[in-house]
């Protein structure tokens, strides 16, 4: 409803009528609310006002502030609570779970589909259809959205979890949150059973079978799931099966988990935090962001790395001056500043081992189309990584070069250029050629033009010297036209033939990164 910006009629404080009336009309929807929380969340003398506002699609919402922020909306006469009051409230509606990925397709104004749901042990909460609800993520008990419930709980379970389950009326991060202080989800502890399943259930790489239906409907683009999800049962000690360790390396435990706690800090740097999340609650990084990072068949823990707490994991990081931390608010804190251009942050692969790893990450995810293994089916992280916006729900699969292609397009290219006992040098964007011309100046003279030799680490000036004595004639060096920085060289006559001797049989440069070779001068006929 608040994916798009609306457009506001008024906004005026709201009279002490309306004020009894408003306390009354919430204990009347909400009657888990006592009396003390109804006084504390409208307050008798702090300011309070109405804001009333058109959505993007003409629909009549009465919005009511505290402090900054809306804490409760009306439409159609139904009072609606927003998602800065259910931090305060967890507890207020009955709240599913999903997982992380799908909070993005929620802020785009898609519904809930079942199949993206996460099932406790305990079961679904029962709910009608009609019932106002609250959804929450994988690991965070904080509510990031509410909606109405399609089906009642007992015709989900009899629909096998599949088809729409809610209709999302507000989200975090839309533009009613936007109109508040911007604050991120607190961090709220699931119930012990309901956590130790979800951590089971996310190392099982459960979460990398949602994929896109790819129906439309009026508000967006469904989550399906690929296959059959069974719900593990939960251990009687309450204790989570222990999936921490990799591959068995002679290393100890903690060394491999704090490999693994840097692979999805970096990851989740690189993948999933954007500028405009910050400043980014820790504890909202970890559960949200980092944990979906974690590979299949591994858990993610900080109490088994060295470093034992989160802070002090990213006290380290801070130390490396990759992220910046501060305490925003007393005993919370908050990433603030992220350096994107830290050398950790991203390393180079080939092309071979860009496609070596995609093809693992197909094959070990069951991906490949049963009845067409020239076909990928794309789940939610292979859409984020390649499809356009316009293609995220319309494209459900892609042949098998069409997906490497797209894969290599999304790469930022680099090169690297390795010199005799030097460490070799890695640099962004695609590699020029040497390039190697032939020019008229005055008198009709000829001259040899030779630019981009600095790409490939040798020196301009040097380069003239060894010519102007190989060639017995003129050199000089001078700026590129028209370039900001970059210099060329150049040598009286057509010397392109010494110019290839010096670069191939010297330097040792490849041919294939030379262009201008074959204008070398033909040697005479013999009569």
């Amino acid at each position: 409803m608040f994916a798009k910006a609306f457009r506001v009629k008024s906004n005026t404080a709201i009279k002490g009528s309306d004020r009894r009336k408003l306390r009354a009309d919430v204990t009347a929807a909400f009657a888990t609310l006592g009396t003390d929380q109804v006084s504390e969340l409208i307050p008798g003398k702090e300011e309070l006002n109405i804001v009333k506002l058109y959505t993007h699609k003409g629909d009549a919402v009465t919005v009511y502030t505290s402090g900054g922020n809306p804490i409760l909306f009306a439409l159609e006469k139904n009072l609606y609570p927003t998602v800065y009051t259910l931090w305060s409230y967890p507890d207020l509606l009955p709240t599913f779970t999903t997982w992380p990925l799908v909070l993005e397709k929620l802020v785009g104004g898609a519904d809930l589909m079942l199949p993206g749901l996460v099932v406790p042990p305990a079961g679904l909460p029962q709910v009608q259809k009609g019932d106002l609800c609250a959804i929450a993520l994988v690991g965070n008990r904080a509510p990031i959205a509410i909606g109405v419930a399609a089906l009642s709980t007992a015709e989900m379970l009899a629909a096998g979890l599949k088809g729409r389950g809610f209709l999302v009326l507000h989200t975090y991060q839309d533009h009613l949150w936007r109109s508040g202080d911007k604050s991120s989800p607190p961090s709220i502890a699931p119930p012990v059973q309901d956590a130790a399943d979800v951590s089971e259930e996310k190392v099982q790489g459960d979460m990398r079978g949602l994929a896109l239906q790819g129906e439309k409907d009026g508000n967006g683009e469904a989550h399906q799931a690929h296959g059959e999800r069974s719900v593990p049962e939960a251990p009687e000690d309450g204790s989570t099966q222990d999936l921490s360790p990799g591959p068995t390396d002679g290393r100890s435990l903690q060394e491999q988990m704090d490999d693994l706690l840097q692979q999805c800090f970096l990851q989740a740097l690189k993948c999933r935090v954007k500028k405009a999340d910050l400043p980014l609650l820790t504890s909202t990084f970890l559960g949200s962001y980092m944990f979906s990072c974690c590979p299949e068949g591994r858990q993610l823990d900080v109490k088994k790395s060295s470093y034992k707490k989160l802070s002090k994991f990213l006290q380290h990081m801070q130390q490396e001056e990759i992220v910046q931390v501060k305490e925003l608010s007393r005993g919370v804190e908050s990433i603030v500043a992220v350096d994107w251009k830290h050398p950790r942050k991203g390393s180079t692969l080939e092309a071979s081992e860009v496609r070596a790893s995609v093809i693992d990450y197909a094959k070990k995810n069951d991906l490949v189309d049963a009845n067409n293994k020239n076909l990928v089916k794309l789940d939610p992280i292979l859409c984020d990584c390649i499809l356009e916006k316009n293609e995220q729900h319309a494209v459900v699969k892609l042949p098998w070069d069409n997906l490497l292609s797209r894969c290599l397009e999304k790469l930022q290219p680099a090169y690297q250029v390795t010199f005799p006992g030097q460490e070799p040098v890695v640099k962004k964007g695609k590699i020029c050629p040497i390039d190697i011309t032939l020019a008229q100046r005055a008198s009709n003279k000829k001259v040899t033009v030779v630019r981009n030799l600095e790409a490939y680490g040798l020196d301009p000036c040097s380069v003239a010297t060894i010519l102007q004595q190989r060639c017995q004639a003129s050199t000089t060096v001078m700026p590129v036209p028209g370039a900001k920085d970059g210099l060329q060289v150049q040598i009286q006559g057509n010397q392109i033939h010494h110019l290839g001797q010096l670069l191939l049989e010297e330097y040792g440069l490849p041919r294939r990164h030379i262009q201008g070779l074959e204008k070398a001068p033909k040697p005479g006929k013999k009569k």
